[in-house]
């Protein structure tokens, strides 16, 4: 079954099909485009500080063009752009979105990914992660694989040779398993509590994957049907570095979807309101009852 076969059969509603379409076509040209892109740092920085690498500029080049040629978008924020911009006046959907997150693993040939968020909405303020329609995450790995809600569970598709997104799993679930994926570990020189939970992932002879990509690392346990990514904040990070709108809400919806839990150590990621575009808050995201302990041993 093909990404357009499976939303016409979930029967959604076109402007919502139209807008998951494009984006998985987006996906596409990002994968080329970091075939033939250098993977060098150019000269600015996003508007949190950080520098760009020349693919973060085109990547979020290729989103806005493609989008931009899409009538039922009407509004789009990109980690990379300080203000939320209207495309399309009549368009009732809003897609948020980090074009391409990890891109300081492009120079070790580690897999990277895209990231997007859809809400029906005129702007993003006031708005929370419940309020999502769709979420994709593109990741670029050995084959172009495509992590996919609309609200009706997660389902994985994968770029075939007839250049189709096809199912390769459907409805996938979040158990338990013994699987960790620890970011922030410099919190655990002020963080006591953290470092006891590390210790014990540890002890308890948890498998480690963990790649320094939001996206591969979450995508592997939405495929392996197990474990726990964790970024806590720190004294000098207190809400840590990854953003709501652009990260942790989209992953957090597909993670729920799968029968997972995603929440900031106090409550759930879904009920936190946007209250800046690059807000940033803690996360906690996998199967339930990881995300209990982490909630319980940091409290």
């Amino acid at each position: 079954m093909t990404l357009e076969e499976y939303l016409a059969k979930a029967g959604i509603e076109e402007g919502l099909s139209e807008v998951v379409l494009s984006l998985a076509d987006c996906v596409v040209e990002i994968s080329e485009a970091i075939l033939e892109t250098e993977d060098t740092k150019v000269d600015t920085v996003n508007p949190s500080g950080e520098q760009q690498m020349k693919l973060d500029v085109r990547a979020d080049q290729i989103v806005m063009e493609m989008l931009s040629e899409n009538d039922f978008v009407g509004l789009v924020a990109s980690e990379e752009m300080e203000d939320e911009k209207v495309l399309n006046e009549d368009g009732e959907f809003a897609v948020a979105h980090d074009p391409l997150d990890g891109s300081s693993l492009l120079d070790v040939n580690l897999s990277v990914g895209s990231i997007f968020g859809v809400y029906k909405a005129k702007s993003f303020f006031g708005l929370k992660g419940d309020d999502q329609v769709a979420a994709v995450l593109g990741c670029y790995g050995p084959k172009l694989g495509l992590f996919v809600t609309v609200g009706k569970g997660t389902h994985y598709f994968v770029l075939s040779e007839s250049g189709d997104f096809l199912l390769h799993h459907g409805d996938l679930e979040i158990g338990e398993g013994k699987m960790f994926a620890p970011g922030n570990l410099r919190a655990c020189k002020s963080r006591a509590d953290y470092l006891e939970l590390v210790n014990y992932w540890t002890k308890e002879q948890y498998t480690l994957r963990y790649s320094g990509g939001m996206v591969p690392d979450v995508g592997q346990i939405l495929l392996k049907g197990k474990g726990i990514f964790s970024y806590p904040g720190y004294d000098e990070a207190p809400d840590g570095k990854l953003r709501l709108l652009y990260e942790c809400a989209p992953v957090a919806f597909l993670v729920e979807q799968a029968s997972g839990a995603a929440t900031d150590g106090k409550m759930r990621i879904l009920e936190k309101e946007i209250s800046e575009l690059a807000q940033r808050t803690p996360i906690f995201v996998g199967s339930k009852l990881e995300v209990e302990r982490c909630e319980k041993m940091l409290a």
